[in-house]
């Protein structure tokens, strides 16, 4: 028997997951968790063999399923993590499979496929929705841009809508160093201008 503990904010999901898992009969629910603190805590107290995983729990949390999945993996005789979650940008995925994820799911995956996730996950192994796995492929083949901390600040403040006077005021910089800035980031995107910068940093999951 599979022992299952899940880990999701919404009730009515956590809900319709039970029902789901109540249909099979070697995968018993023995815990749920509304936050990722919570789920930690049952992880240890509970002896799982595999934690369904959200990666995103409301702006009430303080951490994401990704801390929580880290700090799971970290714990003595530590379950399996098997993230399943709406979020697919490459940098959730490559965030949750660093952080010790087994798999990742996306929610509208069928029932049996998410059964045989959670039995794939409890007997080691890897279990990633086909769609998930071209995707890491795709990013393994592809050269990647490394932006340095400093320019992904400008990056992220460029997404919101900020203009150059406004992101060489948060960053207490001037606006030379923010064009400098915005320059390295071009070049390392391949890009000329800010909108593209932040169209091609979404695709390839550097931004959400």
């Amino acid at each position: 028997m599979t022992r299952l503990l899940i880990a999701d904010d919404h009730p009515i999901v956590r809900a319709g997951l039970v029902a789901l898992f109540a249909l099979e009969e070697d995968i018993d629910v023995i815990a749920e968790a509304a936050t990722p603190d919570e789920a930690v805590f049952a992880a240890e107290h509970s002896n799982p063999d595999v934690v369904l995983m959200d990666l995103q729990f409301g702006a009430q949390a303080s951490t994401t399923g990704v801390d929580a999945t880290r700090r799971i993996r970290a714990l003595d005789a530590a379950p399996y993590v098997l993230v399943l979650t709406n979020y697919d940008s490459d940098a959730d995925i490559l965030g949750a499979v660093e952080a010790g994820a087994s798999g990742y799911l996306l929610k509208d995956a069928p029932p049996h496929e998410l059964a045989a996730a959670v039995r794939a996950a409890a007997a080691g192994e890897s279990a990633l929705a086909p769609v998930i796995a071209s995707r890491l492929l795709s990013r393994m083949r592809a050269p990647q841009a490394n932006l340095s901390s400093r320019e992904m600040q400008v990056l992220k403040l460029v997404a919101a809508g900020h203009s150059n006077t406004d992101i060489a005021t948060e960053l207490f910089v001037s606006e030379t160093t923010v064009k400098s800035h915005l320059a390295h980031i071009f070049t390392k995107l391949a890009v000329t201008s800010r909108t593209a910068a932040v169209s091609a940093a979404r695709q390839r999951g550097i931004l959400r």
